[in-house]
């Protein structure tokens, strides 16, 4: 059994492009199940990649990054995704902090009414840094409402975003200041792998999912992933999560190349399933 920790749903508002960021799209074309996803059938066609692939369970994020770049994939959109198949699917709502005391309470009914499981926050797309003070307010509500938040934490490709917005250096303040956060960062921070391990380590609140990055690489030299073969496969085996961010991955593909890592069985079952189904309070 797999769980995916990042999805982008199967509707149009996933996939309005924004100029500012093309350049996934081209970096992406050749890897992404979008050239061959049939958007007809929807759903139905999601599920059958994720059935092929032994995914069981998947969380679908919403995006808001309004005020900065004019995107926004609402929580009620993914609210119905999770509502038309509640055995497959976990909400993950997205809110602007540039929008103050407006995105609190949009979190507030995310979790609330739409019956959203965490957070996601997108340091790079806000032009923030993750230990900026505009989301702290949404840090305690996350704390209030006892959920968990997932932060991006890696390279972008933007246009007009900085590259060191997605350093994991930034995470540390965060979770010095909120020890009972439940902080998950995304993309594992590549390429400042060690710093995340290094972040991870120090706090235990603190673990990270690798989507949007094909495993394969992880096994190679030079390619920077090494630190995270090594501790994630001992101290840190507890928590890493596997993710895709399809359709930037295929599902099939990422699964068959985390099971050719050089890792323990044992730790390759944690990562594909054991420690997001304990993350999620999921019975066995």
């Amino acid at each position: 059994m797999v769980i995916d920790f990042r999805v982008r749903p199967p509707i149009p508002e996933s996939y309005v492009e924004v100029p500012e960021l093309e350049h996934y799209l081209k970096l992406y074309q050749k890897s992404s199940a979008l050239k061959d996803f049939d958007f007809k059938k929807g759903w139905d066609a999601l599920l059958a990649e994720m059935d092929e692939a032994g995914v069981t369970k998947a969380i679908l994020v919403a995006e808001d990054f309004e005020e900065t770049l004019g995107k926004k994939v609402p929580n009620e959109a993914i609210a119905a995704g999770v509502k038309k198949y509640p055995d497959r699917f976990f909400g993950l709502a997205s809110v602007d902090p540039h929008k103050g005391k407006k995105a609190v309470e949009e979190l507030e009914h995310a979790v609330k009414d739409l019956d959203m499981v965490g957070l996601t926050l997108w340091p790079c797309f806000h032009k923030i840094y993750s230990n900026d003070k505009k989301y702290y307010p949404l840090y305690e509500k996350c704390l209030e409402l006892g959920i968990f938040v997932v932060i991006h934490t890696s390279v972008n490709f933007s246009s007009v975003s900085k590259l060191d917005l997605g350093r994991p250096i930034y995470l540390d303040e965060v979770a010095m200041d909120f020890p009972d956060l439940r902080i998950i960062a995304s993309h594992a921070g590549w390429p400042w792998v060690l710093e995340m391990i290094a972040v991870a380590w120090r706090h235990p609140n603190v673990y990270m999912e690798i989507s949007a990055m094909r495993p394969k690489y992880m096994a190679r030299e030079h390619s920077g992933w090494g630190p995270l073969l090594n501790y994630g496969n001992t101290i840190l085996q507890d928590r890493i999560m596997f993710a895709t961010s399809w359709p930037l991955l295929p599902f099939k593909r990422s699964v068959e190349e985390v099971e050719a890592l050089p890792l323990k069985k044992s730790v390759k079952e944690k990562w594909l399933y054991q420690n997001a189904a304990k993350f999620l309070n999921i019975e066995a």
